[in-house]
């Protein structure tokens, strides 16, 4: 009995890992995407002609010609991947050109890179490539670069830490820099046999979740204009919000994730009753559906993007028509960025909304002169300066039970207004700092003017080096 037992037990732990991830339709669309565009863009050194392919099947695709089917509405087995036509209720056409990559799609969290995953080099360039691919068709607002961008001064030292782990086989990093004084001291960028067909000087980067402390800052703004009377202000007067948990919260506590919503959203569950994406849909629809009725519970720490999106749409409601004057003083007049820079609106099966959601997209540069804008309003005591320092105080505990030198995110003791406050071994120090899916970090010293701005496509380089131990 023993003996079965233990061969049941092999035969489970066995059958409960099944390798990577079978590639369904949506992934093929993916890899054929990024192979279109090596294809486009001369990169044929990483694409090869498949080996079935015959002019037979010439323009068999996912739009197929009538020419790619048999006479029964079924495809012609000699086009389509080992000849299955049952594939997830379409079919995976032979294209002429295939990748030669070894790249794996996970499929753990849509198709994300999972947080522990370690990628390969092959792996992390699609990612690259995908996660500003799959923004492409998003409605854009965008923002004009400054007739008189801000100019960096150098005075650049190579850093034996930063230089290894941008280098290196597998590490994640795209963009390194550090500014300190009024210097740029660090400045690295992956080469360009690495991740540099994707990512340049010039290249509008994913913000992910540090673009949650960039409006924040847009709402610090719109506070200082009187569009909006303080963080105390309720938000009941927006109709959008009517007869949901939101109605009769103040701004602070949306800011601070505190809005007493823990049992209706999560980061990880988005809506809870619905399983719906934040970012996927509009808050209106979430207000007459999800959250209908809805009361808050006891103030606690619960971090998700949905507290963002109702507060970046809620400065676009107070602001109406000067909305786009007050983000044109923010980038052009006083961060004076140097490139086009934008964010995205939220879309709802497939159409586009007017929802704006916190998905930035900027420059290397750009973001540090962002953040520099900020380390600058704070020092000089600034109407917005002032609001930052309002929101630290403000801030709350996050209670976690441990701090893990990973990202700014595991490794601070409390969160106020969208930023991570309180750096562990940071000594008291004013250090606001945003974090990113993927890796993507701005911290800024504000007591010792330092700022490091990080890029990544995923995590997975040595944060305690780079980032923990240059701000300690």
């Amino acid at each position: 009995m023993k003996k079965y037992l233990i061969l049941f037990l092999i035969i489970g732990i066995a059958n409960s890992y099944a390798g990577p991830p079978k590639r369904n339709l949506d992934t093929e669309r993916m890899i054929n995407n990024f192979t279109n565009w090596l294809i486009k863009n001369d990169h044929t050194e990483f694409v090869e002609i498949n080996k079935d392919y015959t002019d037979e099947c010439r323009g068999c695709d996912d739009w197929a010609s009538g020419d790619c089917f048999e006479k029964n509405g079924k495809p012609k087995k000699q086009c389509v991947i080992n000849g299955d036509t049952t594939y997830d209720g379409g079919y995976k056409w032979i294209k002429k050109y295939q990748n030669k990559l070894d790249i794996n799609v996970y499929t753990d969290r849509g198709t994300e890179i999972p947080h522990k995953a370690r990628p390969n080099d092959d792996t992390l360039l699609f990612y690259a490539f995908d996660y500003i691919d799959d923004y492409k068709e998003n409605k854009k607002f965008l923002i004009l670069p400054s007739k008189t961008p801000y100019k960096f001064e150098s005075n650049l030292i190579e850093d034996k830490d930063v230089k290894k782990e941008i280098t290196r086989k597998k590490s994640p990093l795209l963009s390194y820099l550090l500014f300190e004084g009024d210097k740029i001291i660090i400045d690295e960028i992956t080469p360009e046999d690495k991740f540099g067909i994707i990512f340049q000087n010039d290249t509008q980067w994913v913000s992910h979740s540090v673009g949650k402390s960039f409006v924040s800052y847009i709402t610090g703004h719109a506070i200082c204009g009187g569009y909006i009377e303080g963080v105390d202000s309720s938000l009941n007067d927006w109709a959008v919000l009517k007869n949901t948990l939101y109605e009769d919260q103040k701004l602070i506590d949306i800011l601070n994730m505190s809005s007493g919503d823990q049992k209706h959203v999560t980061e990880r569950d988005g809506l809870k009753k619905s399983g719906r994406w934040f970012n996927s849909h509009r808050i209106k629809s979430f207000a007459e559906n999800e959250l209908k009725g809805t009361k808050k519970s006891s103030k606690r720490y619960n971090y998700h993007g949905l507290n963002t999106n109702i507060i970046f749409n809620y400065v676009i409601h107070k602001t109406g028509n000067d909305f786009e004057n007050l983000m044109n003083s923010i980038f052009q007049d006083k961060a004076k960025i140097g490139n086009n820079a934008w964010f995205v609106y939220a879309s709802e099966r497939g159409a586009q909304t007017n929802d704006a959601r916190y998905t930035f997209f900027l420059t290397r540069y750009d973001y540090l002169r962002v953040a520099k804008a900020m380390m600058d309003d704070w020092q000089n005591d600034t109407c917005v300066g002032k609001y930052l320092k309002t929101i630290n105080e403000r801030k709350i505990n996050k209670n976690k039970k441990e701090y893990k030198k990973t990202q700014i995110d595991n490794y601070t003791k409390s969160y106020g207004g969208q930023f991570h406050l309180n750096l562990v071994g940071g000594k008291d120090r004013n250090i606001l700092g945003m974090d990113g899916y993927g890796g993507q970090q701005i911290v800024i010293d504000l007591d010792n003017s330092k700022i490091i701005v990080i890029n990544s496509v995923h995590y997975g380089y040595n944060w305690n080096k780079i980032v923990h131990k240059k701000i300690k």
